[in-house]
C-alpha cells in the first residue's frame, strides 16, 4: 500500500496584491494514516454574543412550558428548526436597577458598573474576552467586535449618572477597558483580508469594481492543482462566499456615494439596516470558517437607539416606542422587531450549520449567546432578563430546553458557566454567586 497523501498547513493563506486570505479546514489538512483528533479536524470551539437593547417582551419571549421539548414562544418561534441547538434560561437578573448604561454595562461583565459620568469607569472584564484568552491566542484576531450603530461622537454622560463609555460597548478588556465596536462592514472586512487604504482608496477601488479575489488567482489555481475532487468543490464554494459578501459591500457603498446631497453613513456601512446586520453576521460567519477569529461581540443596536422600521411599520423612533405605557400598537411593534431580529439570528445559524467543520459544522462546534440587560423596556427592568443559547460548544453543551431558574438567579452565574466550560479556571464572574448548571 503506497500512501501519498500530504498535509496542507492549517494556517495556509493565499497572498495576492495587498491581500492576505485565509482558508477554511480542507480534507488536504488532514494527513493521512494519522487520527483524526490529532489534526486539524479536531474540533475547535468558537463563541459569539449578541446583545440586543431594550429587552424582550416578556410575554412573548418566554416559552410556556420547561424541560426538553419545550414550547417555543412568538419570538423564538424563527429558530425552532434549531431545536436541538436551543437553550432557553428564565429567571435571570442582572445587577442594579438602573437605565439603558446599567443595561449594557452589566450583559457580558456581570458586574454593577461604577456609578460615574467621568473618565473613572469601571466595569469587569467581559465573558467574550475572558473565552478569548482561552481559545483566541492562536487566530489571527483573538476577538471581533462589531455594531451596527456608530458610537465614536458620544462621550462624556449618556446616562443620569453613568458614563458614555458603559453604553458604548458590551466588550471589556480589563474592568477599566472598553473595547471598540466597528460599525463599518468594509473595515471589518480589510481587518480579516488586508487590503489597507483611505477612505477615498476604497471608494476608488469599488468603482473599478475589483475584487479581492482577483489578486490571488494565481494562488487559487496552483493551490486547487494539489486538491482532491471533495476539496476542490468546499475551496469554491468558501471562495464564492468571500465574493459574495465583498460584492454585497461594494455594492453597499456605491448607493452611499450616490447620495450627495445628504451623505448619511460613511462609505461602506448600507442604508438599510437589515442589510446592515446581516452582512455583519455574514462576516462573523466567514471569520470563523476561516479561523481568523474565534470569538466575537456583536452589539446588534445601541441603547436608546432612535432607529425607525419603515418594513415593520414601525415609523417611531425605537427608545420612543419601547416606553410603551402598555399601549397596544406600541407592544404589537416591539414584538414584531424583536421577532424580526431573531429571524436574521436564524439565518446566521443556518449559515453555521450548513458549514462543514471537522467531524460536524461550525454551529456544532460554536456557543453563541443572545440577549438584553433589562425585560421591559417600559420599567427597564433587571428582573428576567432574556437569555438565549444556541450551539454544542464542541460537545459542551446540549439543547432542546427550557430552564426555569429559581427566582433570583444571577445572569452572571451561567455567565460563569460558559466560562468555565471554555476552560476558564474561575469561581466567581461579576456579581455570580456560583456556576449555574447547563
Amino acid at each position: 500500500m503506497f500512501i501519498t497523501k500530504t498535509s496542507l498547513s492549517r494556517r495556509t493563506v493565499l497572498r495576492g496584491l495587498g491581500a492576505t486570505l485565509s482558508l477554511p479546514l480542507l480534507e488536504a489538512m488532514v494527513p493521512a494514516m494519522t487520527a483524526t483528533v490529532k489534526t486539524a479536524a479536531t474540533p475547535t470551539k468558537r463563541f459569539g454574543a449578541v446583545f440586543v437593547p431594550m429587552g424582550e417582551r416578556p410575554s412573548h419571549w418566554t416559552p410556556a412550558t420547561t424541560g426538553a421539548n419545550f414550547e417555543f414562544s412568538p419570538i423564538l418561534k424563527p429558530i425552532e428548526s434549531f431545536r436541538d441547538y436551543v437553550n432557553v434560561v428564565s429567571n435571570l437578573d442582572r445587577p442594579l436597577q438602573g437605565t439603558h448604561a446599567v443595561s449594557t454595562g452589566t450583559y457580558l461583565t456581570g458586574s454593577a458598573p461604577k456609578r460615574t459620568e467621568a473618565e473613572d469607569f469601571v466595569a469587569g472584564t467581559s465573558l467574550d474576552q475572558i473565552i478569548a484568552g482561552q481559545i483566541g491566542r492562536d487566530t489571527v484576531f483573538p476577538s471581533l467586535e462589531i455594531g451596527t450603530e456608530d458610537f465614536t461622537g458620544y462621550v462624556g454622560a449618556c446616562d443620569v449618572g453613568y458614563s458614555c463609555a458603559y453604553m458604548n460597548t458590551i466588550s471589556w478588556k480589563t474592568p477599566t477597558t472598553p473595547m471598540p465596536m466597528e460599525t463599518n462592514p468594509r473595515v471589518v472586512f480589510e481587518r480579516m483580508f488586508g487590503r489597507p487604504g483611505s477612505t477615498e482608496e476604497r471608494v476608488r477601488r469599488m468603482e473599478q469594481n475589483r475584487s479581492i479575489l482577483d489578486s490571488v488567482k494565481g494562488d487559487v489555481s496552483s493551490l486547487e492543482r494539489g486538491l482532491g475532487a471533495r476539496d476542490k468543490v468546499r475551496l469554491d464554494q468558501y471562495l464564492e462566499h468571500v465574493r459574495e459578501i465583498e460584492q454585497r459591500i461594494q455594492r453597499a457603498e456605491k448607493q452611499a456615494t450616490t447620495e450627495i446631497t445628504i451623505p448619511v453613513a460613511p462609505v461602506g456601512i448600507p442604508d438599510s439596516w437589515e442589510e446592515h446586520a446581516t452582512v455583519m453576521f455574514d462576516l462573523m460567519a466567514l471569520a470563523f470558517e476561516a479561523d481568523i477569529t474565534r470569538v466575537f461581540s456583536y452589539m446588534l443596536n445601541r441603547e436608546a437607539s432612535q432607529l425607525v422600521f419603515p418594513d415593520l411599520g414601525f415609523n417611531e423612533p425605537w427608545h420612543h416606542v419601547s416606553h410603551h405605557g402598555n399601549e397596544a400598537y406600541k407592544l404589537e411593534l416591539l414584538v414584531k422587531l424583536n421577532t424580526f431580529q431573531i429571524s436574521l439570528f436564524g439565518k446566521f445559524l443556518e449559515r453555521l450549520k450548513s458549514t462543514p467543520d471537522g467531524d460536524g459544522s461550525l454551529l456544532d462546534h460554536s456557543t453563541l449567546i443572545w440577549g438584553s440587560g433589562m425585560s421591559d423596556s417600559n420599567t427597564h427592568s433587571p428582573l428576567d432578563v432574556p437569555f438565549l443559547m444556541v450551539g454544542k460548544g464542541g460537545g459542551a453543551f446540549t439543547g432542546n430546553k427550557h430552564v426555569a431558574a429559581p427566582k433570583g438567579t444571577q445572569l452572571a452565574n451561567v455567565m460563569l458557566t460558559i466560562a468555565q466550560k471554555y476552560g476558564a479556571q474561575m469561581d466567581r464572574f461579576g456579581v455570580s454567586t456560583g456556576a449555574f448548571e447547563l
